[in-house]
C-alpha cells in the first residue's frame, strides 16, 4: 500500500507540474502571437491546440484522477479540508480547461486558419482573445493555489463529526 501511495504521489506530481507547464507554454504563445502575419499565426494556433490537446487535458486528467485516488489509498484524506477544497477545485479546473481553454484553443486554430485563407475577417479572434487570457489566468491561480494546498496543508475545518462526549460527562449533576 505504501508504495501505491507513493506512484500516486509521484504520478500527480507530474500531472501538476505538466498542467502548469502547459498552460505556461499556452501564455508564452499567445504572447507572442500578435504581430505575425496570418498563415505564421495560423500555425501558432496550432501549435496552441497541439498544446491543450496533449499537455493541458491528458494533464489535468492524470491530476484529477490521482487526487481523488490519492484520498482512497490514504484514508487520512478524506478528514481534511483541504484536500476536499483541492478536489473541488480541480473539477473546476477540469470544466474551465476542457470547457474553455480547449475548445477555444481548438476554435481559434479554426478561425486563423480561415483568417489566413482570407475566408474571415482579420478582427475575428479579438473578443475570443480577451475571453481566453481571462480563463488561462484563473485557470493559472487555480492550479498554483492547489500546489500550495497540497504543500502547506493548513489546517482547515475538520470535516469528520466530532468525538462524542463519554457518558459520565453527560450525566445530569447529583443532587
Amino acid at each position: 500500500m505504501q508504495r501505491t501511495r507513493k506512484i500516486v504521489k509521484i504520478l500527480h506530481t507530474i500531472a501538476a507540474s505538466g498542467l502548469i507547464g502547459g498552460l505556461g507554454c499556452y501564455m508564452v504563445l499567445l504572447t507572442i502571437s500578435t504581430p505575425i502575419e496570418p498563415s505564421a499565426y495560423a500555425d501558432l494556433r496550432q501549435s496552441i491546440a497541439l498544446v491543450s490537446d496533449y499537455v493541458l487535458l491528458p494533464s489535468l486528467a492524470l491530476g484529477l484522477v490521482t487526487g481523488l485516488f490519492s484520498m482512497v489509498v490514504h484514508t487520512p484524506f478524506q478528514d481534511k479540508g483541504w484536500v476536499w477544497i483541492k478536489a473541488v477545485s480541480g473539477v473546476l479546473m477540469f470544466k474551465g480547461v476542457l470547457t474553455i481553454v480547449s475548445a477555444k484553443a481548438d476554435h481559434a486554430a479554426r478561425v486563423s486558419i480561415e483568417i489566413a485563407n482570407g475566408e474571415a475577417a482579420p478582427d475575428a479572434l479579438q473578443s475570443l482573445l480577451a475571453m481566453e487570457w481571462y480563463t488561462l489566468l484563473a485557470v493559472m491561480a487555480i492550479s498554483i493555489a492547489n500546489v500550495i494546498l497540497g504543500v502547506w496543508r493548513p489546517r482547515v475545518v475538520r470535516l469528520s463529526p466530532p468525538e462524542t462526549l463519554r457518558p459520565a460527562e453527560t450525566a445530569a449533576p447529583a443532587e
